[in-house]
């Protein structure tokens, strides 16, 4: 029998790189805020899949009314942000009751993860407890260290992605924590809790939209269709 489907959108965030009045997610890309995007492909990729949104509470009621403009009819439920990503993550974690199910956790400035993607974090996840996207690194690396640096093989890296997937169970002994800075996304919560985390094949067109080079490649991406 499959597993209940969850994911939880993070878009919690101010998005001070971007250098907007808005926080990026709200800022429009082909017409649609980036938010938006996100969340159409992920329904797009499983109608059923149950969708928490973690927000700011100062912006429940600017996304109500794009939810309107937009007449998005895609089943969510808002969640209230926390003081760092870890304590929204825990509160979406939270309203979950399921501790069979899957859930996935998604950066909302991320739209244009893959189908594939989507489909291989949930598999594998499903199978072996949890699953991680990532890609290979292409330039060359070196580390500093002091005064000093020297190259490394970049072979031994790679570059981290969402949506980062776990079967519940999982994912709420690992949130049971104290919040630690060393928690870098949701991956290294739950290793801190003693799993063992898996990877998979992300796609390297589902980048983090941080920046107004990102803003513009992404719109470029979807405005042409080449997604």
């Amino acid at each position: 029998m499959t597993a209940n489907r969850y994911i939880i959108v993070v878009a919690a965030g101010s998005g001070k790189r971007m250098g907007a009045s808005l926080p990026k997610q709200f800022l429009p890309i082909a017409g649609k805020p980036i938010l938006m995007h996100t969340l159409e492909r992920i329904h797009a990729f499983d109608p059923a899949i149950n969708i928490r949104l973690v927000l700011h509470p100062d912006f429940f009621d600017y996304w109500k009314a794009l939810v309107q403009e937009h007449h998005t009819q895609i089943p969510h439920q808002l969640i209230e942000g926390g003081e760092e990503r870890f304590h929204s993550v825990k509160r979406a974690v939270d309203s979950i009751s399921d501790l069979e199910a899957i859930v996935g956790i998604h950066d909302g400035v991320r739209p244009l993860v893959s189908d594939e993607t989507l489909t291989r974090c949930f598999e594998k996840a499903e199978q072996v407890g949890n699953a991680v996207p990532v890609i290979p690194v292409n330039d060359s690396l070196r580390v500093i260290k002091d005064d000093s640096n020297h190259a490394v093989n970049r072979s031994h890296y790679r570059i981290v992605q969402t949506p980062q997937c776990f079967v519940m169970s999982e994912l709420k002994k690992a949130f049971e924590q104290p919040f630690n800075g060393s928690f870098t996304d949701d991956a290294s919560v739950v290793e801190a809790a003693g799993s063992s985390i898996h990877l998979v094949e992300g796609n390297r067109s589902n980048v983090k939209i941080t920046s107004p080079e990102d803003l513009a490649w992404a719109e470029w991406s979807l405005g042409s269709g080449r997604v």
